[in-house]
């Protein structure tokens, strides 16, 4: 693949068998945001990351996000350094309501910077995978992110949130939709 895949975690970071670090290991060349070892929180820190590893890149990129990941790449793309050719924005998580227990609280995530939710036409081609029973999104606020950001949607049925505890180590689909976006 001439394209260059970026996997954006979201912000528990890198799980060895979630779907994106089993992509990313079926994909030679491909890279990941790395973890923030402080200010895990920031939102301007998360973007900064993101920017630097897009600028590390030559050549074309796809994105591939999820959950809060997909939320980095709509903050980035107010204010992009580079064009890319596409993202996959997997179940991402709607932190405007409050997260299951274990996920940060509205509070910290405000404090962070990640509120509000961008709602504007991303300037790349976007796909966005939902779950009809996502824990971390109602179908329906996806969708409005979805036709906000100008991207197709696709219904994923009932998936949980597309990560290890609601099934989804690997997750052969998101090959398909990355080499979609890549072509």
């Amino acid at each position: 693949m001439s394209t260059t895949i970026l996997f954006v975690p979201g912000l528990r970071g890198h799980v060895g068998d979630h779907w994106q670090s089993h992509a990313a290991r079926a994909l030679p060349g491909s890279r990941t945001v790395p973890p923030l070892e402080a200010n895990g929180l920031s939102r301007p820190a998360r973007v900064a990351a993101l920017d630097a590893a897009l600028l590390a890149i030559e050549g074309e990129v796809v994105i591939a996000a999820h959950s809060a990941g997909c939320l980095m790449v709509a903050h980035w793309a107010q204010a992009p350094s580079r064009a890319i050719k596409g993202a996959l924005l997997a179940t991402p998580a709607d932190i405007e309501h409050p997260l299951p227990p274990g996920y940060p609280e509205p509070q910290a995530l405000a404090d962070g910077g990640w509120l509000p939710i961008p709602r504007v036409r991303l300037p790349f081609t976007t796909l966005v995978v939902a779950s009809r029973n996502d824990p971390l999104a109602d179908f329906d606020r996806v969708a409005g992110m979805a036709t906000d950001w100008g991207a197709e949607l696709i219904d994923a049925g009932n998936v949980g949130h597309l990560n290890p505890p609601s099934g989804f180590g690997p997750w052969p689909q998101s090959l398909e939709f990355i080499a979609r976006l890549a072509a």
